[in-house]
């Protein structure tokens, strides 16, 4: 006899009037706010703007539930398209079946837009959103406890759970797998977590992180499922992708720091930009201060010149003094002095005002 066993609800769903509650439903919510909760709090402090995550999620969540749900259904498509099945149900997601890795790749897709349309680097929105998704994981997993699937081999262990009688289940006591990825999932996102605070991952390696370290659990609880499925070489084919996924991940990770080490120092352009434009201001601002200083500069050669004409010394031809210096050609006494100013002025010499006035009186 079972002393102690978690027990499985009855139903998965609730009738509010003509209005269906269902479990499995509530926790894909339940995990898309929380993914989309934590991701904000990252990328704001990554010094992205407020709401980024969320409105790049619209194009990420939808992708990702139709990404999920098509893996599910064209790996299990006997489940229906096989004879007595009926197509129609592959559309009744509620009912359960969302394959991760579909959901991850398409929604991928549909978070590339997004970034495109704002102009981000889709990788460091992945950074900042990764534990986000490993924790909806978390939540999402409790669906299936709603709806009695995904569980493990048969056990009489305290935290077994108890499966009742229905369609393609038998009645017993069984290993929860739910809880078991439930648990791995959050502890996959503390881990994420830490080592980013630790190593400052970017460019996509906090995703990656995520990603090996998700395959790594996901292997081991595949194993311990008896749900139908496909198997490649006496191998589950989910156990075949967690492989090939962690493999790609460990890759990028490795290849990813020895050619883009170091974070994102901008994940925003909008903040980049206003970033920008106060050193602009500052630098022109310099200049404005340069051009102020040159101002005294040319007093000071002014009053350096005036020194000079005081002291009988004239700046070169075509300075101030030369010009009045022919100025009074058209005064009376300007005989003597024009003269020698225009001989001046024809052989170029620098000699001060004061010299050529004596030899101008000399001749």
């Amino acid at each position: 006899m079972d002393l102690a066993y978690i027990p499985s609800p009855s139903t998965g769903v609730i009738h509010l009037g003509p209005i269906p509650l269902r479990g499995y439903a509530f926790c894909i919510i339940i995990g898309v706010f929380v993914a989309v909760w934590l991701g904000n709090r990252r990328w704001i402090a990554r010094g992205g703007k407020p709401g980024t995550v969320a409105d790049i999620a619209v194009w990420a969540v939808p992708f990702g539930l139709v990404g999920g749900r098509l893996y599910h259904v064209i790996t299990d498509y006997q489940l229906y398209f096989g004879e007595g099945r009926n197509w129609v149900d592959a559309f009744k997601i509620w009912e359960g079946g969302l394959g991760i890795w579909g959901a991850i790749a398409l929604g991928a897709v549909g978070a590339w837009i997004g970034c495109r349309l704002r102009g981000i680097p889709l990788p460091a929105w992945a950074d900042a959103l990764a534990p986000g998704i490993a924790l909806a994981q978390a939540c999402g997993r409790w669906g299936n406890w709603f709806n009695q699937e995904l569980y493990g081999r048969a056990t009489d262990l305290p935290w077994a759970l108890k499966i009742s009688e229905g369609p393609n289940r038998v009645a017993g006591t069984y290993h929860p797998t739910f809880l078991y990825e439930s648990l791995w999932c959050v502890g996959v996102a503390l881990l994420v977590i830490w080592a980013d605070r630790r190593f400052k991952l970017g460019h996509g390696r906090a995703f990656a992180l995520y990603v090996a370290a998700y395959c790594v659990g996901r292997g081991w609880i595949e194993y311990m499922r008896v749900d139908e499925a496909h198997h490649i070489l006496g191998v589950r084919l989910n156990v075949w992708t967690s492989i090939v996924v962690f493999l790609l991940a460990v890759t990028y990770l490795v290849l990813s720091a020895k050619l883009r080490p170091g974070r994102e120092a901008v994940v925003e352009p909008d903040r980049e930009l206003s970033g920008g434009s106060e050193p602009a201001a500052e630098a022109g601002s310099e200049s404005a201060t340069a051009k102020a200083g040159a101002a005294p500069a040319v007093k000071a050669g002014s009053e350096s010149a005036n020194a000079k004409a005081g002291a009988g010394a004239v700046p070169k031809a075509g300075s101030e003094p030369a010009v009045k210096a022919d100025a009074p050609k058209t005064g009376a006494d300007a005989d003597p002095k024009a003269g020698a100013t225009a001989e001046d002025q024809s052989t170029g010499g620098d000699e001060d005002a004061g010299a050529k006035a004596p030899e101008a009186k000399k001749l």
